[in-house]
């Protein structure tokens, strides 16, 4: 039996989804709860590797198993021995074709911002911003940016997935509330901290530091600089994924 099951995790808490040496990433979790629940070791495979520090709301994984018990049953039998910081909200049978990373069409990520110093229990969530940030600037860099384009210039450098770099970026846009800001991108895929770094680019454009004709420039550059930084990752949740 193939299982396709939907979760949310707190990145926080994490060195990132893929599975570490010391057993810290939420796939090391999620594979242990699964090898006491069906009497032995499970593979489970993700729709994404995330960062240490990056959430999601709607993570896909799949596994093989076989299990006997009804949905409901395997639902609370994973959440039962899991930690507090991740949940397992769906789980159904899918066909053997189906893998949660190849068979996805698109992704949504959402990056969250504040004005000034977020409250406590939104700070692990949300990234500070201490300089007042020009909404309408950002719009303006991230419409340049939309299309389906080489994001060379948006990448990690040194990135292994650099030899096939063109991406489909099918919205990127900021939405304001109050001091509450929020950049929501959907791609058909995306680079090496490819969302971490458009959110960089338009953080420095909002905060004045850079024109929005700029992040123009250096995407068709293809070359990564040092004018666009790397958000950090606590602000960025995995919100979707498409298939």
């Amino acid at each position: 039996m193939r299982w396709k099951c939907t979760c949310a995790f707190d990145g926080g808490a994490f060195c990132g989804w893929q599975s570490q040496a010391d057993g810290s990433g939420v796939q090391d979790a999620i594979e242990k709860r699964l090898a006491d629940v069906l009497g032995g070791a499970v593979r489970i495979h993700g729709c994404s590797r995330t960062d240490t520090g990056v959430h999601a709301r709607r993570f896909v994984f799949h596994f093989d198993g076989v299990w006997g018990h009804g949905v409901d049953a395997l639902l609370a039998a994973l959440r039962t021995g899991l930690p507090g910081a991740v949940l397992v909200f769906s789980a159904r049978r899918v066909s053997g074709r189906f893998h949660a990373r190849f068979s996805s069409t698109g992704k949504r990520y959402a990056y969250y911002l504040q004005e000034g110093l977020p409250l406590p229990f939104d700070a692990p969530f949300r990234v500070a911003s201490h300089r007042a940030l020009d909404t309408e600037a950002m719009r303006e860099a991230a419409t340049s940016l939309v299309g389906r384009r080489d994001f060379t210039a948006f990448s990690a450098t040194g990135s292994r997935e650099l030899e096939c770099a063109v991406r489909d970026l099918r919205r990127l846009e900021v939405f304001r509330r109050g001091r509450r800001i929020r950049i929501v991108v959907e791609a058909d895929g995306f680079l090496y901290r490819m969302a971490r770094t458009l959110a960089g680019g338009l953080i420095r454009v909002g905060e004045g530091r850079l024109p929005p004709s700029r992040l123009r420039e250096i995407l068709d550059s293809r070359c990564r600089t040092h004018e666009i930084p790397t958000a950090p990752a606590h602000g960025l949740f995995l919100e979707r994924v498409w298939y």
